[in-house]
């Protein structure tokens, strides 16, 4: 079945509060985008890198598609920042992006924050928790 979203999203946390960590604010996005892709592949964690994604307008391919940063398990949708602060239209944008990618999780990833899980926000799309596995229950 594979992983869960939530899952898969803990997983790229990880990842991310390690390489900031190791490099701390201030560097370019690009210099995050690739140490995080390097951090993924060294976790075992399949992702595509600047992924185009075509956009449909009523039944039409239009000519200029979208560009993902990164889609990790062919789940989750991840919008790498390293800006001083991260605003609503962003967050706007990332859910337009797992729209029309049809996809129900996407993380936004600052590394210019001082702590790297204050500049973590998740989007969703319409996203559930699993249910529950046999044998174990939810509060």
């Amino acid at each position: 079945m594979g992983l869960h979203e939530n899952e898969i999203s803990e997983r790229i946390i990880g990842a991310a509060i390690e390489v900031h960590k190791y490099f701390g604010p201030g560097l370019v996005e690009q210099v995050y985008e690739e140490a995080l892709c390097h951090e993924l592949s060294l976790r075992g964690i399949r992702f595509e890198r600047q992924k185009f994604v075509p956009i449909f307008y009523k039944g039409v391919k239009l000519g200029v598609p979208l560009r993902l940063d990164l889609i990790v398990e062919g789940k989750v949708i991840v919008d790498l920042k390293a800006k001083e602060e991260v605003i609503a239209l962003d967050g706007a944008k990332l859910l337009s992006y797992l729209r029309l990618s049809n996809l129900r999780l996407g993380l936004i990833i600052n590394f210019h924050s001082l702590v790297l899980k204050d500049g973590i926000a998740r989007v969703v799309n319409g996203l559930q928790m699993p249910p529950p596995e046999p044998g174990s229950f939810s509060l």
